[in-house]
């Protein structure tokens, strides 16, 4: 029986030679993006910044509604097509999206990393759903099998391009643009498993066909599924969930009922960058749910 820990557990961390967090506070943050920097906001940035001046290639304004909208503006030329960086092995096209991110979401490399270490030295099939630009399921590609879906053609483009960039092409992915939930019932009906699963699900959401997709309504029918296509040789689930008004200890208690019938352990907690300054702040971005299942 899965043990479930009704601590919350903070999965953080730094920087690399392609991205940091340099500051944060009064609802902004400040990154550096390879040779550009970037001013973006940050609800969960209440202190003040400790730089006194910020030096960023650009900034994206919100809009006024409270669901998103906004746009950038530019102080220097940035490639409105993009620059690649690097993680590890995996490169990728950073870009100034519409949505304010740059393509990728930095705050996920220590899951990255946490997810190989517990696959390895297997020989894994794994799941990515929502899988987006595709850096998660490239660094999972190291494992095993990957099998990458996401409702956004562009998305699933921009990721096989990705692929391409990195030089691991060649590397065993299916790449598939469907309505996340419909592909994981299908895959149950087929009675497939996996090796490990996650899942970074929107707020909101729509399908290729025009399928509906609401957090609060669909995932725990998503969950269900998910559960249905690990068992107890399986070793993870990992659940992220962005801009919603949810603990994290409401998602590891739907992980811990539908998962209480396999060993292992349920934890849940929240991700979060530190800045690169000296005795750098936490800067919380997201919540999380995992099922792990150690050797």
């Amino acid at each position: 029986m899965a043990v479930f820990s009704n601590e919350p557990l903070i999965l953080s961390g730094g920087g690399w030679g392609d991205y940091g967090l340099l500051d944060s506070g009064h609802g902004r943050k400040l990154e550096r993006y390879g040779p550009y920097r970037f001013i973006r906001p940050e609800a969960q940035a209440m202190w003040s910044p400790r730089l006194t001046e910020w030096d960023a290639d650009g900034e994206f304004v919100p809009g006024s509604d409270e669901d998103g909208g906004g746009r950038w503006q530019f102080f220097r030329q940035v490639p409105r097509e993009g620059w690649p960086l690097r993680w590890h092995e995996v490169s990728f096209n950073a870009q100034c999206t519409p949505f304010r991110h740059l393509g990728f979401f930095p705050d996920m490399a220590p899951v990255w990393n946490w997810m190989r270490e517990s696959l390895r030295p297997e020989e894994a099939s794994t799941l990515n759903l929502f899988g987006y630009t595709g850096v998660g399921t490239l660094a999972l590609s190291s494992c095993g099998t990957v099998t990458h879906v996401d409702a956004s053609k562009k998305s699933v483009a921009q990721a096989r391009e990705n692929a391409t960039l990195s030089g691991l092409h060649d590397r065993p992915v299916r790449w598939l643009v469907d309505d996340a939930a419909k592909f994981a019932a299908r895959e149950v009906r087929r009675e497939r498993r996996y090796d490990g699963i996650i899942l970074d699900p929107p707020k909101f959401g729509r399908g290729p066909n025009g399928e509906v997709w609401r957090l609060e309504e669909n995932l725990p029918a998503l969950m269900e599924d998910c559960r249905r296509l690990l068992d107890a040789d399986s070793r993870f689930l990992f659940l992220t969930v962005y801009a919603v008004r949810m603990s994290s200890l409401a998602l590891g208690g739907l992980v811990a009922d539908l998962f209480s019938d396999l060993p292992g352990c349920v934890e849940h907690g929240e991700l979060a960058i530190r800045e690169e300054s000296e005795n750098g702040r936490l800067l919380p971005t997201a919540i999380f749910a995992r099922w792990h299942n150690p050797r």
